[in-house]
């Protein structure tokens, strides 16, 4: 199996689950207070809602990149400038989830190319604060790239979760239903 054929669907199916738990936050949002909760964050030191979303989606444009060897896509710069001054313009929720659906539409894009690195092949993978991780592409699809972009898809779930978005399990895993065996399924 192929790195992409493990990546690939996570990222589409959890930007797609993401997209849809804005859906509800939206519709369970009082007017005029969806700035207050795209400013939300966890803890002081975390980064608001609004750029754990835009990273989530730069999490799933590079692992694509990375492990097809190309240069990134400018949407990635673009995704992180966005991100860093998030705080004090996050944007909107139509925002996040045009961010989401750009995201999508190029990690699918980029699956149907048939580009992909080696497991083997050698990834040094900088940071901005000047560590370099040496990895193999195998390495960085499994410690680095799907980590990654779990810990900001889990970030913004749990933030519009403490901001009482009522989200529960089925949101998170609801692609899980295509796969659900006909009458087993609980009664309410």
């Amino acid at each position: 199996m192929k790195l992409l054929d493990v990546l690939v669907p996570t990222y589409v199916q959890m930007l797609k689950a993401l997209s849809a738990w804005l859906d509800k936050a939206e519709a369970q949002t009082p007017e005029g207070k969806a700035v207050a909760l795209l400013s939300s964050r966890l803890a002081p030191d975390m980064l608001p809602l609004s750029t754990q979303i835009r990273f989530a989606c730069v999490q799933a444009q590079e692992g694509v990149s990375r492990l097809q060897g190309r240069s990134f896509p400018p949407s990635i710069d673009f995704l992180l400038n966005e991100g860093r001054n998030a705080a004090e313009h996050p944007g909107s929720i139509a925002d996040a989830r045009a961010r989401i659906a750009e995201t999508v539409a190029l990690v699918q894009a980029a699956a149907s190319n048939a580009l992909e690195v080696d497991p083997g092949t050698p990834i040094a993978h900088a940071l901005p604060i000047g560590m370099v991780f040496d990895l193999t592409a195998e390495q960085y699809a499994r410690d680095w790239a799907l980590p990654q972009f779990y810990f900001h898809v889990m970030t913004t779930y749990a933030i519009l979760r403490a901001e009482g978005i009522d989200l529960g399990k089925a949101d998170y895993v609801g692609h899980m239903f295509a796969f659900l065996r006909p009458g087993t399924m609980p009664a309410q």
